[in-house]
C-alpha cells in the first residue's frame, strides 16, 4: 500500500466524489505522538482490504487543505487524525491512540 499526498484543494472535492472506501491521515510533522500513530498505522494497514484508496496530509505545510477537510467532512479537527469516507461521508473518525488499521478494516468489511 501506498500513501497519496493531498497537496492541493481539489483533491478533497474528488475524494468526495468517489464511490467507495478512502482514507485520510492527517498528520502532524512536529508531533512524536502523531509521528507515533503514523508509523503503528503504516505496520498493520495489510490489514485493509486491497484498493482502499490511502490520502496523507502534512498538516503544518497545509493548514488550509487541514480545515477545509474538517468543514467538508463535518468533524472536528485533530492531529493526528484519520477519517474513512464512504462515498463521500465521513463514516469513522478516529485521533493519538484511538488510530487503528484494524478498525478501520473491521468497519469496512462489516
Amino acid at each position: 500500500m501506498q500513501w497519496t499526498n493531498i497537496t492541493d484543494g481539489t483533491q478533497i472535492s474528488e475524494i468526495q466524489k468517489q464511490t467507495g472506501y478512502s482514507l485520510i491521515f492527517k498528520h502532524s510533522t512536529r508531533c512524536s505522538v502523531s509521528m507515533m500513530a503514523k508509523r503503528r498505522f503504516e505496520m498493520d494497514w495489510d490489514a485493509l482490504p486491497e484498493g482502499t484508496a490511502l490520502y496523507f496530509l502534512d498538516l503544518i505545510s497545509y493548514r488550509d487543505i487541514s480545515a477545509q477537510i474538517a468543514e467538508t467532512f463535518q468533524v472536528h479537527h485533530e492531529s493526528p487524525q484519520i477519517l474513512l469516507i464512504k462515498d463521500g461521508d465521513c463514516i469513522l473518525d478516529a485521533s493519538h491512540g484511538d488510530i487503528s488499521a484494524e478498525e478501520v478494516a473491521e468497519v469496512i468489511n462489516n
